[in-house]
């Protein structure tokens, strides 16, 4: 389908960019809930172009995409980086990957980036006419991401106490829980009603996403249970007392153990404020347990002592190393089987400071080529 939209082209008419939202199916031997599963759901593009460097800024430009997505709507930090050779998409002359750090110290591939050179082009014919006439490969890249990033987003915030969203990205961002009066208290219903009327009319005219739970069958304790496990950024309950005060009551999903009291007129706003601190929050947290989940200057016995018996479902403290390294397949594979250790990228920033230089590898103990990030991932 890529193929009949790129084929014969025109100078004119490059770079095309096609993407594609698709089911795939794929056969997987040990499936995880969102991670690797049988079938799933991913955002794929294609692009084809008349010069190699278009192609590459084009791969290297998406990969910043993706993680400005992770970082400021998932609040997901993550590493850019390139992919060792070994670990290069298949056809590929370079795999650019945004990896991020989850709960356990176990890394997660969230979204590649690919440098095809001409190898798809001469595979499918796709090609070009040049401003002599003559035909010629375009230089190709292909990007995706799936719905592997839900994965990423629970195991990044969540707790035990079930699901934590992110404002931006959540569903139901403000629930609102309103606490009846007695049963025979009529005045009381209709300042409850009204009150609550006004309060999702100001929530609503403040762009919020906000949900009612006026369940008569259901117990307010079992309510707040029920939106804290599904991870609604905040709560607001709204009774009697409440009402004649001209207050409510607001309680965050995390960051903070305890209640605040508003007032009702400045309730919107208090409320869009409070959402975005709570996305910085995230994002904080996320940032810190990355900065620390990083091991520097480790050796190779004190990586492979730390990674060899770790398990997903324990957390094992800093479990990705950053260390200088010495590009090799062979050593590579060695380090795969002896403790489960993959390179998870060449990060760019550390890389591109030349970090390596001057350092010897922190495996054969020849010179680095660059600096490597190590971890186990899923």
């Amino acid at each position: 389908m890529i193929k009949s939209t790129t084929e014969r082209t025109t100078p004119s008419d490059l770079p095309l960019k096609v993407n594609q939202w698709a089911n795939v199916m794929r056969w997987e031997m040990r499936t995880r809930p969102f991670l690797r599963t049988s079938e799933f759901l991913w955002q794929e593009g294609h692009t084809a172009h008349a010069t190699a460097e278009g192609a590459l800024d084009d791969s290297k430009a998406m990969l910043d995409q993706y993680a400005e997505l992770c970082e400021h709507l998932l609040a997901m930090p993550v590493v850019k980086g390139a992919k060792s050779p070994s670990e290069r998409f298949a056809g590929a002359e370079e795999t650019f990957t945004i990896e991020a750090l989850m709960q356990n110290g176990w890394a997660l591939q969230s979204g590649t980036s690919h440098f095809l050179g001409q190898s798809f082009g001469k595979a499918f014919d796709v090609t070009f006419q040049d401003a002599e006439g003559k035909q010629q490969d375009v230089w190709g890249t292909s990007w995706g991401v799936s719905t592997r990033l839900i994965g990423a987003l629970i195991m990044t915030h969540s707790d035990d106490a079930g699901l934590v969203l992110p404002p931006r990205v959540a569903p139901v961002q403000v629930v609102v829980v309103p606490i009846p009066p007695k049963k025979n208290d009529e005045e009381g219903k209709v300042a409850l009603n009204n009150a609550l009327d006004k309060l999702v009319a100001d929530l609503k005219g403040a762009g919020l996403r906000v949900k009612v739970d006026d369940r008569d069958y259901v117990r307010n304790g079992a309510k707040y249970f029920e939106w804290e496990r599904k991870g609604v950024p905040l709560r607001i309950e709204l009774g009697p007392r409440d009402v004649k005060g001209g207050v409510c009551v607001f309680k965050y999903r995390a960051g903070s153990e305890g209640k605040d009291t508003v007032n009702l007129a400045e309730a919107a706003d208090t409320a869009t404020k409070g959402l975005n601190d709570f996305q910085k929050y995230l994002l904080d947290s996320a940032k810190e347990r990355l900065a620390v989940g990083v091991n520097m200057n480790s050796t190779y016995e004190e990586m492979k002592e730390a990674l060899e018996g770790d398990e997903a479902s324990v957390y094992p403290g800093a479990g990705l190393f950053l260390v200088p390294w010495k590009c090799d397949a062979a050593n590579e594979e060695k380090i795969k089987e002896e403790c489960k250790a993959t390179i998870r990228c060449y990060p760019t920033d550390v890389n591109a400071m030349g970090m390596a230089e001057g350092k010897k590898c922190f495996y054969s103990g020849e010179d680095a080529t660059h600096m490597a990030l190590f971890g186990r991932a899923f």
